[in-house]
């Protein structure tokens, strides 16, 4: 007994030391990011721009669709979802393919603002800090606008105003359910997703949106259907 109590002691204290260095690692990581240019700085370059478009704006749609399919308890938690992670842990298991990510909304802005899309320990790291950062400076509303006008959605649309006009010719308050659902898929792997690129692929990514809505209560099985149906 004395021994197992001995070895689960070490067990903790390397776990402790572990913690320890990967969060001096993040936020180091974090703080030579900010010394490049501060937090508020990189928001409001987003902000600021001519199409911005603030969180009033979006069509509920569209706003349930991002949720739903990118971060469905993203009014609920914090700036890291572990209940979300365990979750698409457990969905890329089952279904044999990585069909969720454990990323929030916010960890996202983070990544679209403040670090690379290269997807490194120490950037995973750093982006933890920095979402931190972010909920502590700005409402979840205010986050969501900054997530979805700072996402790319393929064929060189940053943001989901010139996405919107891009590929259906409107601005974003004017996107009905079957255009929202598209869209709020494409960021997740743009090269992919975008209409544009391959079409099969995407209305597959947009069916599975549309599930996830019905999933979560936002529209009927009808509703998705027909959309589905219809391609």
């Amino acid at each position: 007994m004395k021994l197992f109590r001995k070895l689960l002691l070490i067990i903790f204290i390397l776990i402790l030391i572990a913690i320890i260095i990967l969060g001096t690692i993040g936020f180091v990581t974090y703080s030579k990011a900010l010394d490049e240019e501060p937090l508020l700085t990189r928001t409001a370059k987003v902000t600021d721009d001519e199409h911005y478009v603030p969180f009033n704006d979006l069509p509920k749609d569209y706003i349930n669709a991002v949720i739903s399919v990118e971060d469905r308890r993203y009014y609920d938690h914090g700036p890291v979802d572990f209940i979300g992670i365990a979750r698409a842990l457990w969905t890329n298991f089952r279904t044999g393919e990585l069909r969720e990510g454990g990323s929030t909304i916010t960890q996202q802005v983070a990544k679209n603002l403040v670090f690379s899309q290269e997807e490194t320990l120490t950037r995973k790291l750093g982006e933890l800090f920095a979402a931190f950062d972010i909920e502590k400076n700005f409402s979840k509303d205010e986050i969501f606008a900054l997530y979805v006008n700072s996402a790319y959605f393929g064929d060189g649309y940053y943001g989901i105003y010139d996405a919107s006009m891009g590929y259906y010719g409107k601005e974003p308050k004017d996107l009905n359910l079957d255009e929202a659902s598209m869209l709020a898929g494409v960021p997740n792997a743009p090269s992919v997703y975008a209409p544009t690129v391959n079409p099969d692929l995407a209305n597959e990514r947009q069916a599975h949106v549309l599930n996830t809505m019905v999933e979560n209560e936002y529209i009927t099985q009808a509703q998705a259907d027909e959309i589905i149906n219809s391609k």
